[in-house]
Parts: C-alpha cells; structure tokens; sequence
C-alpha cells in the first residue's frame, strides 16, 4: 500500500526533506484502489508549516495506478500532483464537521496546487470515449487546478469556489451549488447542470446541439427537455473576448498537460469549435469580462460598461 510505502521508503525522507528546506522534488510511486485520501498527510503538512500560499518548495509526485476514494484531497499550492491511470470518488477533497449533526461529511475541496489525470498509453480505447475519475469530484474545492483525460462521474464540481478544471465530459449535476472558480468540459454532460450554481463560468462543447434541445422551424427552447437548470443560470454563446481566452488558454493547458487528442483538435479548428461552446453564466457574473461583450477597460484600470 501507497501508505505502508510513505513510512517505511525513501520516498517519503525525500518528500518530508524537500517541505522541510523548501525543494523541488520528483518522484514516481504506484497507487492501488486500496490506497485511500492519498497526498492528504503531505498537504497537511505543508499547510501546517507554510500555510496556504508561503511553501516556496515544488512537490512534482506521479502516481501510476488506479487510485482509491479521495486522491489528491487536500492539494496546496506547490504540489503538482500527476496520476497515470484512474481515479475513484472524492478527488480533490476537503473535510468538514458538520456541528449541527456531528458527523463527517466530505466536502472535498483542494486549496491549491495542480492535478494532471491520464490514462495509461495504448489503453485500446478513445480517452475522450472512457470515465477517468468518479463521482463528487472537487467538491468544495478553493484553489488549484484540475485536468482529466477523460470523463468525470456525476457531480463534479459541486460546491467549487475557485478551483479550474477541464474534462471531457461529466455525469449529473455538473457544477452544482458552484460559486466561483471556472470548469470546461469537452463533451457531453448530464442532466440538471448548475443548478444552484450562484458563482464562477462554465463553458460546455455541445457538439450535436442537445444541450438546448430547440424547435427548429420556431426557434422556441424547450424548457423540460433543456438539461441545464435555467432558473438561476443564462446559458449563451462565449462572445466576450475575454471569456474566449481564457477558454482557450485553458484548454491550450490541457492539451500541453494531458496530450488529449480532443483538445488538440479543438484547438486547430478553433473557428469551427468555438460557436459550438455554451457558456453558463450565474448573476454574480454576468458583468464581469469574461461573460459579458460590452466590457472593456479603461486607461485607468477601471471596468466599465459601453453604452449601447
């Protein structure tokens, strides 16, 4: 087991060595679906001594295998996490004590750092095609980055408040009760997206226009089949500038990160896929540049809106 290996190893003297003097370490270690909250012991360790932002240090650890529930949990910023296989649920994962009930619930939430998920080469299958990770993934996370090869299960993203995470595709309830933070998904996604999500962007590929199913010779959307909950979200095309950057800045990171193949091919027919992008925009958003065309600044680093 990962945590048999992190007492007992070199592994974990190096780890520990690097946090203590503030390092750049690589390391390399296989994972088992018994291996369970994995970086968690690291994270809290250097949460402990440096706090959120002061590590100076660089952990660069890979993980091959197929990880247990709550991989990555906990990540802050320093720590670049790669996992070349898959994961179960819980990834990115904060814990919280509900004092109402006593009970722990897992509201599993990175701080920070970065989280590289991919399968292994010459899997036989389409990545984009397979589920990588599972179900109520970075749930609650405040920080960091998120980049799956893959399909998430259902759930992801829920409660995130500032993390940013591309994936190829997701189950239910995507971005559920989010409220800041920004998730791309490259493929198809379930029903009842963002409900509840009062906070950051989404921008979601519908390829084969069945996000928003519509009555074609009229125009009209209809509202029981549209899989996207309405009742808080705007759902519109990414026409702000700004918002089109930084959809393409971070699918430029997934590619460069992940290799995928969809992004590639996003990216080099980029006048072709951009139209096909919907953006999910809350209240709290839909001033802001990246969501809205009429933005721009001014010589004095002011936002203002242009009048019509």
């Amino acid at each position: 087991m990962v945590i048999h290996k992190l007492r007992k190893s070199s592994f974990r003297v190096q780890i520990s060595d690097a946090i203590e003097n503030e390092k750049v370490v690589s390391k390399s270690i296989k994972i088992y679906n018994v291996d369970r909250a994995v970086c968690g012991r690291i994270a809290g360790v250097v949460a402990k001594k440096y706090g959120d932002t002061g590590f100076a240090g660089q952990l660069n650890i890979t993980f091959m295998g197929s990880a247990g529930q709550s991989f990555a949990c906990f990540l802050t910023p320093g720590m670049n996490i790669r996992l070349v296989g898959e994961a179960n649920d819980y990834v990115g994962k904060l814990f919280e004590l509900n004092d109402f009930t006593q009970k722990c619930s897992v509201v599993q939430g990175m701080a920070g750092g970065e989280l590289v998920i991919t399968p292994v080469e010459n899997t036989g299958f389409c990545p984009e095609d397979a589920t990588i990770l599972g179900n109520t993934c970075l749930y609650g996370a405040t920080g960091g980055q998120v980049f799956a090869r893959g399909k998430a299960g259902e759930r992801f993203a829920v409660r995130n408040s500032l993390a940013e995470a591309v994936v190829e595709g997701t189950g239910d309830h995507c971005c559920e009760y989010m409220t800041g933070g920004c998730v791309v998904v490259l493929g198809k996604v379930g029903r009842n997206v963002a409900a509840g999500m009062t906070g950051g962007l989404a921008y979601i590929l519908d390829e084969d226009d069945t996000l928003i199913p519509k009555i074609v010779d009229t125009l009209l959307i209809l509202e029981d089949l549209c899989q996207v909950n309405k009742e808080i979200v705007k759902i519109q095309r990414v026409v702000a500038p700004v918002g089109q950057m930084q959809l393409k800045s971070l699918i430029e990171a997934h590619v460069e990160k992940t290799g995928s193949s969809k992004g590639s091919c996003i990216l080099m027919e980029w006048d072709k896929y951009l139209p096909l992008f919907w953006q999910l925009v809350p209240p709290s958003e839909e001033d802001t540049p990246e969501a809205c065309a009429e933005f721009e600044k001014t010589a004095l680093g002011q936002v203002t809106l242009r009048s019509a």
